[in-house]
């Protein structure tokens, strides 16, 4: 049991390990401050600074998820399966909630379409109303 750690190195550990989480989350900060235009120049109109960004931000969140998880965690110490049994299910986790969400803005997508179909046209009569069709219903090919 050589690898074990005095109470004071344990510590001093930890410490760095949250010098190290905060000096990250400035950073992150910062990066956001910087894309939303806060600090400097107004670069909403960059599609590529924005897309650089939000993968720099992605990045930085899933480097602190990773040294929480293996650090204060101590997944570090455990056997690979054990930490594969806690990987695989956060993966799943990650892309059950990007599914969602892309699932949630195409109804969203769909439920603003259907709203323009539904609306009359206020000068219409009520004969004419009743005719009123999309232009893609009926579609003879």
């Amino acid at each position: 049991m050589a690898g074990h750690k005095t109470y004071e190195e344990s510590i001093r550990d930890v410490y760095k390990g949250l010098a190290l989480l905060g000096a990250v989350t400035l950073v992150e900060v910062f990066i956001s401050l910087l894309g939303k235009g806060h600090i400097g120049i107004d670069v909403s109109e960059y599609k590529v600074v924005l897309g650089i960004v939000a993968l720099a931000l992605i990045g930085l969140s899933l480097y602190k998820a990773y040294f929480i998880i293996y650090e204060f965690m101590h997944m570090r110490y455990e056997v690979k399966g054990l930490a594969m049994s806690v990987l695989l299910p956060t993966l799943l986790l990650v892309w059950a909630l990007i599914a969602f969400f892309q699932e949630g803005n195409s109804w969203k997508e769909r439920r603003e379409d259907v709203k323009k179909r539904e609306q009359v046209d206020p000068n219409a009569t009520p004969a004419q109303e009743s005719f009123l069709l999309s232009e893609d219903t009926y579609l003879l090919s």
